[in-house]
Order: structure tokens, then C-alpha cells, then sequence
């Protein structure tokens, strides 16, 4: 049986035979990946490269492609928040494991390992500001996760089913999901990373419980992410990406996995007095050991 084509207005392709937002060919993009939120990130994570054969712009997604020793890379911009995420992981799937001369899904995929490099807000007051942190596990307060199908794990599923009867929500609001990151990626990052549940919010200011003027419909919720606890698990950050990074990776075949510098602490109320230099930090502490990973 003929696998079937994808139709031009569910996969669009532009006329340089590039992938729509992304603007990439399939040849641009290597199999180990590093997303940003901020663009202009970029070019201060390229800049570490021992060469860059590749730079491509569309709107807000910046890629560079490039070598470090004889390790391909790719650092890709998502811009912010779950729905960027959405567009940019379901490109550069396509990238790799769909024919664009035929628009069949190929018969043998390839998995990409994915790394975002991102910042983010403390939720413990023992997580040091400039401080990574390492998601083992990311937690969805958006929606995003709810329109794929989609399996989880049983640790996976006995976790969330913890939280849920903890946080004891009786509003029609919050649906959330959750996943673990790649266990194979996680343990290259242990010494000088604190691993914990990342949270990823739909938005900034309320989704985050941060008030300037309006009133919140769930006041308690930072207080209550904060206090949950499984095992030696508990929340250790908020931030807008992760948990779509991980569902997302896991209905294609993906390895992911999100690394923070912490910028504020939303418990002790800090805020980082130089976040760039901190993020500068992140990408030379971490991209040694990326390009390392077969």
C-alpha cells in the first residue's frame, strides 16, 4: 500500500523547498538540536562553534547550523510560549521524517536529541539565583498537550494522578499533563545541575500569579505548586516551554530535554543582576557536554 500524501495545506512548502515558518531545507538541520526562546540567542550560542555553514531567518525563528570538533548542531529560536513550540517542533519533525518531493511520511524516521537552553523563575527558595536546573520532569498548565494523542508511562501517570488529588482543583480551568524528560540525555547533566518538576505556564503575568492590576481566579496556585513534594521530587520552576518540548518529543520519537538559568526566585523575590551573563554561563557550561553526546 502507497503511504499517502500530505496535502500542501496541512504541510506547506515555499517555492525554495523550505519548511513554512522555519524557512529550512531538510539538508540545513542536524539531528542534535538547540532551542532558544530569545532570537537574538542565537548567535551567542553559535558563536561557540568551530564553524557555522548555516544561517537562516523567518519572523522570529533564527537557525544557525554549524560544527563544533566534528559534532553537527543546530540552535534554533521558538520565540515564547507552548503555541511557538507547537510550530517549531512539528517542523523540523517534518524536516527529517517527512519526504518533501513525495510529502509521504518516510519509511524509516530518525529521532532527534533536542535540548532547550532557556530562563526561568525559582519556585523553591533553595534554588540559587543564576543556578541551572535541569527538568526531569515538566508539568503543563496549558492546553496544548490535549489536542495530540498521546501515552504515558506509568511513572509519568502516578505522578500526575499525586498532584492532581494535591492541588485538589475544582475548577474547569486546568487540565494539566505532564512528562519526563529523556532519561538517556538526563544523566550527562548531574554535577552542578539541580534536577526537578519544571512548570510550564500558558502565559506570564496571571498564569504565573504575578498581579499588576487584575485579580487572579487562582491566587493559591503558586503557593500550592510550591509546597507539592513526591518523594524527593518537588516544583523547582516555572517557565512557558518545557512541557510541550517534552509531549511534543514523545508523540514524534524525539529525545528532549530543557536546561534553565535561573533569573528570579519568585519565593524570596530576587532578580537576577546580570541574566545575561548568567545565560553566557549556561551555553559554555553546557554546550561541551551536547556536543559530546553521540
Amino acid at each position: 500500500m502507497e503511504p499517502s500524501s500530505i496535502g500542501h495545506s496541512e504541510l506547506i512548502i515555499n517555492d525554495k523547498g523550505c519548511i513554512y515558518h522555519l524557512g529550512l531545507h531538510p539538508d540545513e538541520l542536524a539531528d542534535t538540536v538547540i532551542t532558544v526562546g530569545d532570537p537574538d540567542r542565537v548567535a551567542k550560542v553559535s558563536r561557540h562553534f568551530d564553524s557555522i555553514e548555516i544561517r537562516r531567518q523567518h519572523r522570529e525563528f533564527v537557525t544557525h547550523t554549524g560544527y563544533i570538533g566534528p559534532k553537527r548542531l543546530s540552535v534554533v529560536s521558538t520565540g515564547i510560549g507552548p503555541d511557538n513550540v507547537d510550530i517549531v517542533l512539528n517542523e523540523l519533525d517534518a524536516l527529517v521524517n517527512i519526504d518533501f518531493n513525495t510529502r509521504t511520511v518516510k519509511p524509516a524516521t530518525r529521532s532527534l536529541n533536542i535540548f532547550r537552553m532557556g530562563t526561568s523563575g525559582a519556585s523553591q527558595a533553595s534554588v540559587a539565583i543564576n543556578s541551572l536546573v535541569v527538568s526531569s520532569f515538566a508539568l503543563g498548565l496549558d492546553n496544548l498537550l490535549h489536542f495530540y494523542q498521546f501515552e504515558n508511562n506509568e511513572e509519568e501517570r502516578s505522578l500526575l494522578a499525586e498532584f492532581m488529588m494535591y492541588l485538589g482543583l475544582d475548577g474547569d480551568a486546568l487540565h494539566p499533563y505532564l512528562f519526563q524528560g529523556s532519561v538517556s540525555l538526563l544523566h550527562h547533566f548531574i554535577n552542578g545541575f539541580t534536577q526537578g518538576i519544571t512548570v510550564t505556564c500558558p502565559g506570564f503575568y496571571a498564569p504565573q500569579g504575578r498581579v499588576l492590576r487584575q485579580s487572579l481566579a487562582y491566587p493559591q496556585l503558586i503557593d500550592k505548586l510550591t509546597g507539592f513534594q513526591s518523594g524527593s521530587r518537588q516544583i523547582t520552576n516555572f517557565e512557558m516551554e518545557t512541557a510541550a518540548l517534552y509531549g511534543l518529543g514523545r508523540t514524534m520519537g524525539h529525545h528532549c530535554l530543557s536546561i534553565s538559568t535561573i533569573v528570579d526566585n519568585r519565593i524570596t523575590k530576587e532578580f537576577s543582576a546580570d541574566s545575561e551573563a548568567a545565560v553566557g554561563q549556561m551555553i559554555q557550561k553546557c554546550l561541551p557536554i551536547i556536543s559530546s553526546i553521540d
